[in-house]
């Protein structure tokens, strides 16, 4: 069975966390599907910003929301072992109740980078932590030998006063193989920022399964304003942009090349983030650079032409990357005048 199309944001944990809940009360009101928390590493606080804990927030989240599907996109089982992965779901799943809760793997190289944990061996260890999550949340005794992490765990006693459903599992993927491991193991694959309906349609080839591709999609909207509505969707690609020229070089090449985007075409961009922060990166963007990543910014209409067009190529989970002012009246905007479009078509 096809995965049902579904639009959501991607947050970034980097900001005060009444902050983060405010926002994602205004997205359970505004109708959005999903919240799914991004990471903010050590690149982030080195500018300005401090990193807090996806597990720990979406727990919080879960309580302040009554529809909204909060999701990890992603965590990295080279930081949690996956038992301990299954507990901190564990929490949230009670915390959220039946059917609102996602749980996203990824490799996260920019952290194992940071934290000198850099290994070229990802596909065993992401099959390893996939396998004992479920392992561990089926309920069943469990045990498993695997390359990189073992388990061994009792079962659930009938007794525990516990959620016992296995959250549906995604795997972030941006290499072919990677990619193509997400088709065969989990329920979703996850892309990275900068994702263009290019890109998507590079997934679908790889990972081949019919399962559920949520695109990471730089975006911002205004009612009226086309040039403000992109200008925040300017600010987050600048900041991405950089981050992809000073950190991880390589495995973004494919990316970058759907886009049409060459790696040093980023380096006034990345060195203007070093200077002055993510406003100075802001003002390096220049209209065909943002233009080649394909955000979902402008009026309500330019929007839904450029969902529209991720939908065509193989999208099925839009995760909207907002950013700018007045993000709540953005995430507003975008239930009143965008949401509704796709509603009526399903």
């Amino acid at each position: 069975m096809a995965p049902p199309f579904r639009i959501g944001v991607m947050q970034l944990t980097m900001e005060p966390l009444e902050e983060m809940l405010e926002s994602a009360r205004v997205m359970d009101r505004a109708g959005m599907d999903t919240i799914w928390l991004a990471e903010a590493y050590p690149w982030w606080r080195k500018h300005g910003m401090e990193a807090r804990s996806s597990t720990v927030v979406s727990a919080l989240m879960a309580r302040e929301t009554s529809e909204l599907t909060i999701g990890w996109g992603i965590i990295s089982p080279f930081t949690r072992h996956p038992v301990q992965v299954a507990m901190d779901a564990r929490v949230v799943q009670e915390a959220a109740g039946p059917g609102r809760f996602l749980l996203g793997f990824g490799t996260s190289k920019i952290f194992l980078n940071n934290i000198r944990a850099q290994t070229s061996k990802t596909l065993g260890p992401m099959r390893d932590a996939v396998a004992i999550v479920r392992g561990v949340l089926g309920g069943e005794p469990f045990e498993y030998e695997g390359d990189t992490w073992s388990a061994s765990v009792p079962g659930l006693s009938a007794e525990a006063q516990t959620p016992r459903d296995i959250p549906p599992v995604y795997v972030a993927a941006t290499a072919p193989k990677m990619q193509a491991l997400a088709g065969e193991i989990a329920d979703g694959c996850l892309t990275p920022s900068i994702t263009t309906p290019a890109f998507v349609r590079y997934t679908r080839e790889n990972v081949i399964a019919d399962i559920d591709i949520g695109c990471t999609v730089v975006a911002s909207i205004d009612d009226s304003d086309r040039d403000a509505g992109r200008d925040g969707a300017r600010e987050i690609a600048g900041m991405y942009l950089a981050n992809k020229f000073q950190n991880i070089r390589g495995s973004a090449d494919t990316l970058l090349e759907l886009a049409e985007i060459e790696m040093e075409e980023l380096a006034p961009v990345a060195e203007a983030m070093e200077r002055g922060g993510r406003l100075a990166a802001k003002a390096e963007v220049s209209d065909s650079l943002l233009d080649r990543c394909k955000a979902i910014a402008g009026t309500p209409a330019d929007c839904i032409a450029a969902i529209e067009e991720y939908r065509e190529a193989g999208c099925t989970h839009v995760m909207l990357e907002l950013w700018g002012d007045r993000r709540h009246d953005q995430i507003r905007l975008f239930g009143e005048k965008v949401l509704p479009h796709f509603r009526r078509e399903s």
